[in-house]
């Protein structure tokens, strides 16, 4: 190889194009080609790598070309040669760890590409060192168990360890391949490496941002095991992991903790905490935080008075909502806080002052977005004022705002409500030209837009269209297909409907039969839940709570109180019980049947279906009730 000289920076070190310039001296006795490639058949391992290493320190890269010596040089030789040349630096290792893939075309092993990791690390050449373990940490699975023990086992420093594994959980943690660092993070606890506090951060934060809420206790606990101690960061992760599942008290309690060890809460902190509070319509409790931040000389910004205004505008607390705006100070409202406001006038049917605000805030120089014009275009498809709608529509486009699935699903839900279906199939079509996927909503209302016109085969296309998508459609999608043949007065439909979707290959579950089941025992149509019923047990499916007591009350209701009776048996055989979900959701459908459902619930009871906890938040209904 030709010599050349090493050039270093800051950020690394990089070989001229991956080539070498001789270093100090030259030798004094050249090996000749043949010399060198008949040493290769002569001696063993050990001397293959101080030879090579004596090569390479001398400069005469070259001469490992001319000879076999390069094409035969194993992993373990070329990892050999790393570890000798990195007692003196890193320069020269990394130097010939890129020469060998740019000249010899050689492929590292996972063991040399590691060791060079280790010795850029130590030398402090972070970012290159970095770069590297980055572009091994998806191509050689090194999250896997086996590689992961083999890895600790080659390298002793703690140190090093430490820093390299916890660059490891970053990387995977910020590609969302969160598995993956929780396998790194665990794997160094075993061994007792200590995780960075960073690495521990965005671990944690990965975990909150996918809803993850018990696996971020997991890793914190953990993570404090083994002697990290918690930062400002920490401590605003996991009170965003409280607000993803709505935990208030689990959040006041971490700010009681940070303020007794003396972490004393940012921005981030209290914006954190008023957006949980007003999620939970707490609005007492947030305005008690901004009040607090002012006191404490953090201003509130424009984040902080969007979380109140959302707040109040969600519970339709207009007038709260427009007072916080104009009160606004020390920041400048900007789109968010428009169209939440916005939205907030169409849900409370002003869209009147929805359309003002609208107005107002282009005045100022903010430009709608597709989340504004879909608040305006439901209030308008809801008043039914389709025309309009259609001329917010060509706005958009003449603005360049692309229409989303909102969109879509809103002018396909208003055109099917009127019975338009073929204006209906008509934005569907635009969706897919748009590269917009139809969702479960999409098929939701196109699906009940065709019952109700009762037309039956493309209802059944849409169902099964749905199901290939892989979307589970809800009780209401069947109920309207059930309804649908029940006004045809066609009850072998409904029967054969399982049959129907299994013959197109589609999974039939429990759920199929449950909502069939439920709607026909709601229409009276006993003997049909019967048959279907029957149906699913031949099947080897055992029917569930909402299957049980759906057919124990059509059974009730109808004067059949000891079919009904052996249904509550088996449900107490079983140990089926009634959730609160499941009392609230029939107390709701057979809300006018007064006493009748009293004394059925009285029946439930006496069975133990009910237990002593739900009982008690039953009470408390009838009570607020």
């Amino acid at each position: 190889m030709a010599d050349e000289a090493i050039r270093t920076d800051d950020n690394g070190i990089y070989g001229d194009q991956g080539r070498m310039i001789e270093t100090t001296g030259k030798l004094k006795q050249a090996l000749t080609s043949t010399a060198m490639a008949s040493l290769v058949f002569q001696c063993g391992e050990t001397r293959l790598t101080q030879i090579v290493c004596g090569v390479v320190v001398k400069g005469h890269w070259n001469s490992l070309l001319k000879s076999n010596i390069g094409s035969n040089l194993t992993s373990t030789t070329v990892n050999q040669v790393l570890l000798n040349l990195s007692q003196d630096g890193c320069r020269v290792s990394w130097a010939f760890f890129q020469w060998l893939e740019s000249n010899l075309n050689h492929n590292h092993s996972l063991q040399s590409t590691w060791t060079m990791v280790h010795t850029l690390t130590k030398h402090k050449h972070f970012k290159t060192a970095q770069k590297l373990l980055e572009k091994i940490a998806v191509r050689d699975y090194l999250s896997s168990p086996s590689v992961l023990t083999s890895l600790v086992m080659t390298h002793d420093d703690p140190d090093l360890n430490s820093q390299i594994w916890s660059w490891l959980v970053i990387f995977y943690a910020n590609s969302r391949m969160t598995q993956e660092a929780i396998q790194v993070f665990e794997h160094m606890r075993v061994h007792g490496f200590k995780p960075h506090l960073h690495a521990c951060t965005v671990l944690l934060n990965s975990l909150a941002k996918v809803r993850l809420t018990d696996m971020v206790w997991k890793v914190y606990k953990k993570m404090v095991r083994v002697g990290v101690v918690s930062n400002i960061h920490i401590f605003n992760v996991l009170i965003h992991a409280c607000c993803k599942s709505g935990d208030v008290e689990k959040a006041e309690s971490l700010l009681n903790e940070m303020e007794s060890i003396f972490i004393f809460p940012d921005l981030l902190t209290f914006n954190t905490m008023i957006s949980l509070y007003c999620k939970k319509g707490m609005h007492y409790e947030a305005l008690g935080i901004q009040d607090r931040m002012e006191r404490g000389g953090i201003p509130p910004d424009i984040v902080t008075y969007n979380s109140l205004i959302n707040g109040f505008c969600r519970e339709g607390r207009m007038r709260e909502a427009l007072r916080l705006f104009r009160e606004i100070k020390g920041a400048t409202p900007n789109l968010v806080t428009y169209t939440t406001l916005i939205d907030g006038y169409c849900r409370v049917n002003d869209l009147e002052e929805a359309l003002r605000l609208r107005k107002e805030m282009e005045m100022k120089g903010l430009c709608p977005g597709v989340v504004t014009y879909n608040a305006i275009l439901r209030k308008l498809c809801e008043e039914g004022r389709i025309r309009d709608a259609n001329k917010l529509l060509n706005e958009m486009s003449d603005r360049k705002v692309e229409p989303d699935n909102v969109t879509c699903n809103t002018l396909i839900n208003a055109y099917s409500k009127i019975g338009d279906m073929v204006s209906a199939m008509k934005v569907k079509k635009k969706m897919l030209e748009a590269a917009l996927k139809p969702d479960q909503f999409t098929f939701k209302a196109l699906i009940h837009g065709f019952c109700k016109l009762h037309e039956v085969n493309s209802a059944k296309e849409l169902l099964f269209e749905m199901l290939d998508a892989g979307f589970s459609p809800c009780y209401s999608t069947y109920s309207w297909l059930v309804d649908m043949y029940c006004d045809q007065g066609n009850k072998e439909a409904v029967i054969g409907l399982p049959d129907e979707l299994s013959r197109k290959g589609l999974c039939v579950d429990i759920s199929v039969y449950r909502a069939l089941i439920r709607r026909l025992c709601k229409l009276d149509k006993i003997v049909s839940a019967e048959t279907i019923f029957t149906l699913m047990q031949a099947k080897g499916m055992k029917g569930d709570s909402v299957v049980y007591t759906s057919l124990a009350y059509a059974y009730f209701k109808s004067g059949k109180a000891i079919a009904s009776s052996d249904m509550l048996d088996e449900m107490a055989k079983r140990r089926l019980m009634i959730t609160l979900k499941i009392y609230r959701c029939f107390s709701a459908s057979y809300a006018g049947d007064g006493s009748i459902l009293g004394l059925f619930w009285g029946h439930v009871i006496e069975r133990g279906l009910i237990s002593k906890n739900i009982l008690k938040h039953i009470q408390e209904l009838d009570v607020n009730s």
